[in-house]
């Protein structure tokens, strides 16, 4: 296989997360998705080497050349192939500002399992 038969990035995401199926659906929607890959590691699909516990854990992305990004880094890759979002691919890429958007992704890691909980009862027509 050529790297031009690759996908642009391979897109690891947890699909059994609402939170994280809702904004991987606001991404596939734009046609540059079409050229990536994507793979909801919540299905126990082949991880290409990341192991489900490191994959559930944190954001990845695998480009052409197989380099794996995480986190913050890894939303940079991904955005910076997006027309609209580009600017926010570099942004955030820029140290300082990529320290920051890694400091803000951590902290949203921290704060998920009680987010996930919210939008879980709201969508079940629960009082939140």
């Amino acid at each position: 296989m050529n790297a031009t038969t690759l996908p642009l990035l391979t897109v690891y995401f947890d699909g059994s997360c609402p939170l994280c199926r809702a904004e991987i659906a606001i991404y596939r929607r734009l046609p540059e998705s079409q050229a990536m890959d994507w793979v909801d590691v919540s299905a126990g699909q082949d991880l290409g080497g990341l192991t489900c516990q490191e994959a559930m854990a944190r954001f990845h992305v695998r480009d052409r050349q197989g380099r794996m990004f995480s986190g913050a880094a890894a939303f940079s890759q991904m955005w910076r192939l997006f027309a609209g979002w580009r600017w926010l691919g570099w942004l955030s890429a820029w140290p300082p500002l990529s320290w920051c958007f890694e400091g803000g992704y951590r902290l949203f890691l921290k704060v998920r399992p009680q987010m996930q909980k919210w939008v879980r009862r709201w969508s079940q027509g629960e009082r939140v």
